[in-house]
């Protein structure tokens, strides 16, 4: 137990829980916005995925990380166009479009990545983003390290959320979003372009979801492998549930879902008794079936959610 709580106590570990939710809250806010318009991207997995490793390979072979980001981020936003024009443009179903995207950019990234980097047994790394410290912020005790000793993607993912919950509650486009979500008949009759605002909160969405796989593989590591992702997409789209579609409790239940996550990886450091690691590795997995038990009885998704809208159809 001592040194379990030797574990938990460390600043590394409360700096590890802002590390983890980085690419969560991405991922997560992604997806919340583009659900909040009434469209379900069940692709994010692939794509971030996809993006993880175009994002990566752009990276390796400029050597500009940044390039690389802005890479994912582009190949996020194209597929979340594709997935727009099957279930905005054509209407066909949100959860079909979205596996079907997810497969595909798996396929994709496995493919490419194998024909890129044809010696398999010595896997490429990239040198990854360095923590930036903040003058006189990072000096203050305890609190420094943990918050303003991180990369800079971390840094603009923390500024991201208000900016995001201003855009969305306070600004035309967020109120056409959030119509489009909620009553698209009654956004058309005011003149709103349902059509088009989805379609742009989904290709938004999959941005955010593409500098997410970015951060795993260019700040979290340095190198892309298949299970880069490991599900992260997955738990993003419960995330959004349990934080009830809005920018702020989405990033806090990045965060909580970080800490449980951190708490695994100390206990298997820490190596309890004879319980094998694997036990450690559900945890998370296990709270997010715990949360979404819980939230998902009292959790109301926007009205228009998984409704493709035809203009012509009254």
């Amino acid at each position: 137990m001592n040194a379990v709580l030797e574990q938990l106590l460390q600043v590394g570990f409360f700096a590890a829980i802002i590390r983890i939710a980085t690419p969560l809250a991405l991922a997560t806010l992604g997806e919340m916005i583009s659900e909040r318009s009434g469209v379900l991207n069940l692709g994010i997995e692939g794509i971030m995925l996809l993006s993880a490793m175009t994002g990566f390979t752009a990276a390796y072979y400029s050597g500009n990380l940044w390039l690389g980001v802005l890479a994912a981020a582009a190949t996020g936003a194209a597929m979340a166009a594709l997935h727009a024009l099957f279930t905005v443009g054509l209407g066909l179903s949100q959860h079909v479009c979205g596996i079907g995207i997810t497969l595909f950019c798996t396929g994709l990234a496995f493919f490419f990545f194998r024909l890129i980097f044809v010696d398999s047994s010595r896997p490429p790394t990239v040198e990854s983003f360095a923590a930036v410290s903040l003058p006189l912020l990072s000096a203050i005790p305890i609190l420094g390290p943990v918050l303003f000793n991180q990369f800079t993607l971390t840094y603009l993912t923390v500024i991201a959320v208000p900016v995001i919950a201003v855009v969305l509650y306070r600004t035309p486009w967020g109120l056409n979003l959030r119509m489009a979500g909620e009553n698209p008949r009654a956004a058309d009759a005011a003149g709103v372009s349902v059509m088009a605002t989805r379609f742009q909160a989904v290709i938004l969405g999959g941005a955010l979801m593409g500098v997410a796989g970015a951060f795993l593989t260019m700040a979290q590591f340095n190198t892309f492998t298949f299970g880069v992702i490991s599900g992260r997409g997955w738990i993003a789209i419960a995330l959004v549930v349990f934080g009830r579609w809005d920018p702020w409790r989405c990033a806090g239940a990045a965060l909580l879902f970080a800490f449980v996550d951190a708490v695994q990886l100390r206990l298997q450091a820490a190596g309890i008794g004879h319980i094998p690691y694997e036990a450690f590795l559900v945890l998370p997995f296990v709270f997010t079936i715990a949360a979404m038990a819980v939230m998902s009885r009292n959790a109301a998704a926007p009205p228009a959610l998984l409704k493709p809208f035809r203009k012509e159809e009254r």
